[in-house]
């Protein structure tokens, strides 16, 4: 009987303390949900303020990596090689734009290449400023030889023309000049006359004169006898010699020895039977050039 007593006691007392357990079980459990809630939305704003960063550092890196493309396209060389590796590096930032980073070790890995890249561009910069320098270096020297050379050229050409002139000039003056030419018709008995019946002969006397510069040795005076209506007399049609080119009748001719000094000579020419009545002029020449003149005169009927 008291035992009895004693477990519903016992029993009565473990009613009573179950709902406080419950109660402490639901308010321990109810704190570690709102801790778990609390917790799940600290991490989730988090996880949108990473993302935000992430993507904020992605769009800046994207923007760097166009400022640097528009960087490599105002690069500009006539370096062939140095072309095909700047063509290279753009086509490595356009990979480059076209990746989808999403998560913070590929927007390392995309930084960490694009401070390669900046590198990398620093050093072509460096080299076209270089290459740049020396063109503008060379093409200044290339303007100052192309003046050099216009310079010299236009020396060359005054000095041409001073030559050619001086060339001239000792042309005009080695010239053998004729002096104290004496034309006259002579008859059979070698007297002078000026009838055109009495002619037998046509003789031109003459002095070449000194010339220092002159070429000596041995030389042929050609004389040319031309009648009043321009007709060369000549013996023969083919008594030709050459003058600057051209090619011209001569009447008599007679070789010479000349030792730059002056020579007395005379040149005859038999009637042809071609003269008639008027003036006649006489021409001499030498090494192709005119050396003097004269004339004669011839009367009556032939």
């Amino acid at each position: 009987m008291e035992n009895q007593e004693k477990y519903q006691a016992e029993h009565v007392e473990h009613k009573k303390g179950a709902p406080v357990v419950m109660i402490v079980s639901t308010i321990i459990l109810t704190l570690g949900l709102i801790a778990l809630v609390v917790l799940y939305y600290n991490q989730k704003s988090k996880m949108v303020e990473m993302e935000q960063v992430l993507t904020e550092e992605k769009d800046s890196l994207a923007n760097e990596l166009r400022m640097m493309m528009y960087g490599y396209d105002t690069l500009k060389t006539s370096n062939d090689t140095l072309n095909a590796e700047l063509q290279r590096e753009r086509n490595r930032i356009q990979k480059l734009l076209e990746v989808n980073a999403s998560n913070a070790q590929l927007i390392r890995k995309y930084k960490a290449e694009i401070n390669t890249m900046r590198d990398i561009m620093k050093s072509y910069i460096v080299q076209i400023d270089s290459l740049n320098t020396r063109n503008q270096i060379l093409t200044a020297e290339n303007v100052e030889i192309k003046q050099q050379m216009t310079e010299v050229q236009e020396t060359n050409v005054e000095l041409e023309k001073v030559r050619e002139e001086l060339t001239s000039k000792v042309n005009v003056a080695s010239v053998i000049q004729a002096k104290d030419i004496v034309a006259v018709a002579l008859n059979k008995k070698r007297k002078e006359t000026d009838e055109l019946r009495n002619l037998d002969k046509v003789r031109v006397c003459f002095t070449l004169r000194e010339n220092p510069i002159a070429q000596a040795g041995n030389k042929i005076v050609y004389l040319r006898v031309v009648r009043p209506d321009q007709l060369v007399i000549t013996p023969s049609p083919d008594n030709l010699f050459q003058v600057k080119g051209e090619q011209l009748i001569f009447s008599a001719n007679r070789a010479v020895d000349y030792a730059n000094a002056d020579i007395e000579m005379c040149i005859f020419l038999d009637n042809t039977g071609d003269f008639i009545p008027g003036t006649y002029n006489v021409e001499l020449y030498l090494d192709g050039e005119k050396i003097g003149a004269g004339a004669f005169t011839l009367k009556g009927r032939g």
